[in-house]
C-alpha cells in the first residue's frame, strides 16, 4: 500500500471508530480528536488544532464534522477532508436509520409511547441546559443582551429563523466592528434580499423530497452555535409551516438524536425517514452536512486571517445572541407536549440536577428518561 493510501485509510479508520464512541455533544468529540490526532498520533500540533477550532467557530456549520474534514485533509489532503467527514457520519447516520425504522414500524405500541413519555421531559431539561451554557458564553455584555431580547420577541411572533439568524449577524457587526465605510447603510439594504432567498421556498417546488432537501441545505448552510438549532429550524418550518411532523415527533427526534453517537444532525436521517421514508433519510443526510464540506474545502487556506478579521468576530457575536433566542423559543413550544404532568414535571427537575449539579451525559439521562416513562407506564397498569 502506498503512503498516501495509508494516510487515508489512517484517516478513515479513525474518525470511524471517533463516530462511533463519541457521545456527549460536540465538545466531547473536539476533547476525543485532540487527544487522538495531537497527543497520540502526532498528527498535528497543538496550536494547529486551535487554529482550525477556531475556525469552525467563525463559520456555520456542525463544529465536530467540520473539524473531522479539516484533520483529515491536514493528514491525507483533499481524500482525507472526505474520508475523515463521511467516516465521522457514517455510524451515526446508520443508526438514526435503524432507530427511525422502528420507531414507524413500532411507534405506536403503548410500550413505545410510555418510553417517550420519559424521554421527552428529559430531552427539554437537555435543551434547556444546552441554552444555560451557550447563553453563559453568548451573552457576555448588554448589546448581546438586547440582541437576544430582540431576536427572542421577533421568534416568538414567529419570524423566520433565517432572517433572525442574518439579520443578528448583521446587527453585530454594526454594535461591535462598525464598518468606516460611509456606504455601510447600503449593505444593511443588501441583505434583505438575501435573507428573503435563504428563507422562502419557491411555491413550484411541490415535491416533498426537493423540500426536504433544500430545507437540510439551508439547515447546514446556516446553523450556527450549537447542533440544537436545528430544531428550532424545525420546529418552524417542518412542523410549523409544512406540518410534516407534530410537536411529539419532533421531541422524539431530539431524543434519537441524543442516544446516538457522533453529530447531532445526524438527526436529520430520523426526520427525513418520517416524512419520505427512506429516500428522504438519504437526500435529508446528504443535504445537511454538505454544506459542512464545501465550507472546509473554502476557508481552511483562509484560517489565519480569519481569526484575526474583527468583523467576522462581530458577526459571530450577534449570530451567537440570536442561537439562545432561537434555543428559548424551541424551549418553550417543546414544554407544551412533553411537561403534562406533575410526574413529568419531576423528571425535567431531576435531569435538570443530573446535567447542572452532576453533569451525567445525555446518553445516559435519555435512558433514565426511558425507564422512568417505562416504569410509570407499569405502575399505571398495574393500579
Amino acid at each position: 500500500m502506498s503512503y498516501p493510501a495509508r494516510r487515508l485509510w489512517e484517516v478513515a479508520g479513525l474518525f470511524l471508530k471517533l463516530g462511533t464512541i463519541s457521545f456527549g455533544g460536540p465538545a466531547a468529540h473536539v476533547a476525543l480528536m485532540e487527544q487522538e490526532t495531537v497527543s497520540r498520533r502526532g498528527w498535528l500540533s497543538r496550536d494547529h488544532f486551535l487554529d482550525l477550532l477556531a475556525a469552525t467557530n467563525l463559520v456555520p456549520g456542525p463544529n465536530a464534522v467540520e473539524m473531522a474534514s479539516h484533520i483529515g485533509f491536514v493528514r491525507a489532503g483533499w481524500p482525507g477532508l472526505v474520508a475523515g467527514g463521511l467516516s465521522f457520519i457514517l455510524p451515526a447516520t446508520l443508526i438514526s436509520l435503524a432507530l427511525s425504522w422502528a420507531y414507524v414500524r413500532f411507534g405506536a405500541l403503548p410500550q413505545v409511547e410510555a418510553l417517550f413519555y420519559g424521554i421527552n421531559p428529559a430531552v427539554v431539561a437537555i435543551i434547556l441546559t444546552a441554552t444555560y451554557r451557550l447563553g453563559s458564553s453568548a451573552l457576555r455584555d448588554r448589546r448581546a443582551i438586547v440582541v437576544a431580547v430582540l431576536c427572542l420577541m421577533a421568534a416568538l411572533l414567529g419570524v423566520n429563523e433565517v432572517l433572525l439568524l442574518l439579520g443578528a449577524g448583521l446587527a453585530g457587526v454594526l454594535l461591535y466592528a462598525p464598518p468606516r465605510l460611509p456606504g455601510w447603510p447600503w449593505l444593511v439594504v443588501s441583505c434583505g434580499p438575501l435573507a428573503a432567498v435563504l428563507s422562502a421556498s419557491p411555491p413550484w417546488l411541490d415535491d416533498r423530497l426537493v423540500r426536504l432537501g433544500l430545507f437540510f441545505l439551508k439547515v447546514g448552510a446556516l446553523l450556527f452555535g450549537s447542533g440544537m438549532v436545528l430544531f428550532a429550524f424545525i420546529q418552524g418550518d417542518v412542523v410549523g409551516r409544512y406540518g410534516w411532523l407534530t410537536q411529539r415527533q419532533l421531541l422524539d427526534a431530539i431524543a434519537v438524536g441524543q442516544m446516538t453517537p457522533g453529530p447531532v444532525l445526524s438527526t436529520a436521517t430520523f426526520i427525513g425517514y418520517l416524512v419520505a421514508g427512506l429516500p428522504g433519510a438519504l437526500v435529508s443526510t446528504l443535504a445537511v452536512f454538505l454544506p459542512s464540506f464545501l465550507i472546509v474545502a473554502l476557508v481552511g487556506p483562509w484560517i489565519p486571517r480569519l481569526r484575526r478579521w474583527p468583523t467576522a468576530q462581530a458577526f459571530l457575536s450577534g449570530v451567537n445572541a440570536a442561537v439562545v433566542a432561537l434555543l428559548v423559543a424551541v424551549t418553550v413550544a417543546l414544554f407544551r407536549s412533553a411537561v403534562v404532568d406533575v410526574w413529568t414535571v419531576a423528571i425535567l427537575l431531576a435531569s435538570l440536577m443530573a446535567l447542572l449539579r452532576f453533569r451525567v451525559d445525555t446518553l445516559w439521562l435519555v435512558l433514565g428518561g426511558a425507564i422512568c416513562g417505562l416504569a410509570h407506564y407499569l405502575a399505571v397498569r398495574a393500579w
